[in-house]
């Protein structure tokens, strides 16, 4: 199928709009014609076109200032002119007015064909090329699944079969499992590759408005409806939509994502006509979909459309032994985006131990944000336990990382709770003081209370600062 879906020819002459119109339909173009430039304009904007074939020589607007002006107003638009009454001066002008060529009248059928191809394989270049670049930038997501734990490697073993097909995939996980990166790893690995990959999340519009953003909307479908909108399944046209939280859609959105998945098409919203296209959808949710059906909130036939081949991306509490690389590869994108210099080393063995032990409810995601505030936080050369979030010590027992208290509890000792935070709390405050050299208000910082709290506590518990200060 062609790259470009949908022509708009400008041409006074009845006879070209007709053998023009019959080509390229025939060829698998939808194809609008119209006589004059005023009127090309107005098509323009009502309505998304790939590329406009325009006389140079036409009534009450010529095709230069047509060129000019449909350029500014869309950019992404292919323009190709054609004349009868052409020069090599003409020409020169079309094309540093942004036209991508120029076509001689009289010309056969395939001469226009063959300048379509030749724009179509130039928008391929484009496009790998935006992709190459995305792919190489450090903060990009894709290309980059981490971890060696075999509930994962599971998953891209299934990813490595389903890549070259175009099954439909529905991947399911809790949030911040990195239920993205797997429909990005899936297109990356497809033959769809050098096509766009976009993404949209179902829950981030209001009803009203997500099927005008997945299949367009003509211009005044409703009142903000300015102009006319490409939808995102066109602008994937090619490559691969990823849905993420489709279980999210509302059931109007739902009948018509079910018509694609079934015909191939699109109805943009206000419009009459259909357009075809050619998308690979991959969709996600952490919703069970069996459930929203039997609470008729899913449509039945759509859930079985999407549910072709079902990937659960494991919670990262299930793969733990991937957390301290994953940990690692966080604080050198964290070093290089921060600017840390020096750049942290790694962990130290009683941080990783926390890390390691934690369940990590937020998956991925809530590590990353851990190792982004760590590095934030670090003063030497490795991340320590007292640079973790505190909610990581909530979930071990009381007292440091293998210090006192959880020596107690291992031999069935002491097991006052209130004596046991007493005892954490005294060890924290010390440690942050030797820390910082008995600085009070950078010790306060480290320890996540207010220079008051701090002063109170010294007090309460005896400490000397500048005694800690020394044994630092």
């Amino acid at each position: 199928m062609p790259l470009f879906r949908t022509i708009l020819v400008a041409d006074d002459e009845p006879s070209i709009r007709h053998i023009l119109t019959l080509v390229l339909t025939d060829r698998g173009y939808d194809v609008r014609a119209v006589s004059d430039g005023d009127e090309a304009l107005r098509e323009l904007a009502a309505r998304d076109y790939d590329v406009l074939l325009c006389d140079v020589r036409m009534p009450k607007k010529q095709g230069l200032v047509v060129l000019r002006e449909a350029l500014a107003a869309h950019p992404g638009l292919t323009v190709v002119v054609m004349s009868a009454y052409g020069s090599q001066e003409q020409a020169l002008e079309a094309v540093a007015g942004g036209a991508f060529d120029y076509v001689q009248k009289p010309f056969k059928p395939d001469e226009i064909v063959f300048v379509l191809r030749k724009a179509e394989e130039r928008e391929r270049l484009l496009r790998e090329n935006r992709r190459l670049k995305e792919a190489s930038l450090p903060s990009a997501p894709e290309g980059h699944i981490l971890g060696s734990s075999p509930s994962l490697q599971a998953v891209l073993r299934q990813v490595s079969r389903l890549a070259p097909v175009d099954t439909t995939v529905l991947i399911s996980g809790e949030s911040g499992t990195g239920k993205e990166l797997i429909a990005r790893e899936l297109h990356s690995r497809s033959p769809r590759a050098a096509m766009p990959f976009v993404a949209v999340n179902c829950g981030a519009f209001p009803s009203g408005l997500i099927e005008s953003e997945l299949f367009g909307h003509a211009k005044g479908a409703f009142t903000d409806a300015r102009t006319a909108k490409r939808g995102l399944f066109a602008e994937a046209d090619g490559g691969t939509l990823f849905l993420d939280e489709v279980g999210e859609l509302p059931l109007a959105a739902q009948v018509k994502l079910l018509r694609v998945l079934q015909e191939g098409e699109i109805r943009p919203v206000g419009e009459n006509r259909v357009e075809k296209v050619d998308v690979r959808v991959v969709a996600a949710t952490l919703r069970d979909l069996g459930r929203l059906v039997e609470k008729g909130e899913f449509r039945e036939d759509l859930y079985y459309r999407l549910n072709v081949v079902n990937l659960r991306v494991p919670p990262l509490r299930e793969r733990s032994d991937d957390v301290p690389l994953l940990a690692r590869t966080f604080i050198s994108r964290f070093n290089r985006q921060l600017n840390r210099d020096p750049p942290i080393q790694g962990l130290a063995p009683e941080a990783e131990s926390l890390l390691t032990a934690y369940a990590w409810p937020g998956n991925v995601r809530e590590l990353e944000n851990a190792m982004e505030r760590a590095v934030l936080l670090a003063d030497g050369p490795q991340i320590l336990p007292s640079n973790l979030p505190d909610r990581l010590w909530a979930a071990r027992p009381p007292g440091p990382v293998g210090g006192p208290a959880r020596v107690a509890l291992q031999d069935g000792g002491d097991l006052s709770l209130k004596r046991a935070i007493r005892e954490m709390e005294e060890s924290y405050i010390r440690a942050a003081l030797r820390k910082t050299k008995g600085n009070r208000t950078r010790a306060a910082e480290l320890l996540d209370i207010s220079h008051r709290a701090l002063l109170y506590k010294i007090k309460e518990f005896g400490i000397d600062p500048d005694a800690e200060a020394e044994q630092g």
